[in-house]
């Protein structure tokens, strides 16, 4: 993963001050606000509400310089133990070139996020070191599947090893839905590096892209047509991105519309076209993305992908 030593931040203990930042899509609700503080409040942790938390400018929570401002605040601040962002959205690819990276790598501290907040969580790996953390959004309910996997990663310094999925509905005998599904087989090891299909594809050139020579890649994304997946996958491929993979984790691909394709092929045949020819483990379907029990994925951290048993472990503590 390059030459910079992995910053592991400081475990979240009760009292933990968190603060609960809008750094993408605006809030649209206020309740939005409440049930963030309220869920912090829940999981023990000390709510920092940002000031333009609430902000508003078109489809961005406030102007780039107010979600700048409170992201680079709460960097700064040695107070705060974990940045933890309310929504996702669109927006934080406006922003990368001014996050207060040595302010990150002076207080290192928790962020999580998923979706658009990729785009962070990447670019402060990338930039620092730092393990950041691919996980739920503080506005969306949190199961007990979720919150067991949360702590799991940002609470405790022991690794979180392998990682559990949820039961099948007790009243289906062979269900559809959240099938974990083996599309190539085998083990392979190296360290985590993913998230939003769409926001990894667009750091490719930048410089917030970290390095996937090595890393099991997971991907999810939503609301995307079949065609633009696999566009997305083609301009990786193109970029060189994944030649030098160890593995891939695939994850939820919710809301997928078959407008625009003749409906010939799956989901399954196109990652297969572009993950298949590598000889690498690939495993589909780990609840992880825009899904209700959701995984929190420590992006940096040293995994284990079993192709065989359709089981992703973390071998590292991501915490200290």
């Amino acid at each position: 993963m390059g030459s910079k030593t992995t910053i592991r931040p400081p475990r979240l203990l009760p009292g933990t001050r968190v603060a609960l930042v809008a750094p993408a899509g605006p809030l649209l609700e206020l309740d939005d606000q409440q049930r963030a503080v309220e869920l912090c409040r829940a999981l023990g942790w000390e709510p920092v509400l940002a000031p333009n938390a609430g902000a508003q400018h078109g489809y961005l929570a406030g102007t780039d310089a107010q979600r700048l401002g409170d992201l680079n605040a709460a960097l700064s601040d040695e107070s705060i133990g974990a940045i933890w962002c309310i929504r996702g959205g669109f927006g934080l690819t406006r922003i990368l070139a001014g996050v207060n990276y040595a302010a990150a790598r002076r207080h290192p501290k928790v962020v999580l996020g998923f979706s658009d907040v990729t785009a962070l969580l990447l670019a402060l790996h990338q930039q620092t070191g730092l393990i950041t953390f691919h996980g739920p959004v503080a506005r969306h309910d949190m199961t007990r599947f979720t919150r067991a996997h949360l702590e799991a990663v940002v609470a405790s310094a022991a690794p979180a090893g392998p990682l559990s999925v949820p039961p099948p509905p007790a009243d289906v005998l062979v269900p559809v839905q959240h099938r974990v599904i083996t599309l190539a087989g085998g083990n392979a090891e190296g360290p985590l590096v993913g998230g939003n299909l769409s926001l990894v594809q667009c750091l490719v050139g930048t410089p917030y892209l970290p390095s996937l020579d090595g890393a099991i890649l997971f991907l999810e994304d939503v609301g995307e047509e079949l065609y633009r997946i696999d566009r997305m996958l083609s301009h990786l491929r193109l970029a060189g991105q994944l030649e030098r993979l160890a593995g891939v984790a695939l994850g939820r691909f919710t809301e997928m519309s078959r407008r625009g394709s003749d409906g010939a092929t799956g989901l399954d045949r196109v990652f297969l076209d572009y993950f298949g020819p590598l000889g690498i483990p690939v495993v589909m379907g780990l609840p992880f993305g825009h899904v209700a029990d959701q995984w929190t994925l420590p992006v940096g951290t040293r995994a284990r992908l079993d192709g065989d048993e359709g089981r992703l472990e973390v071998m590292e503590g991501a915490v200290s």
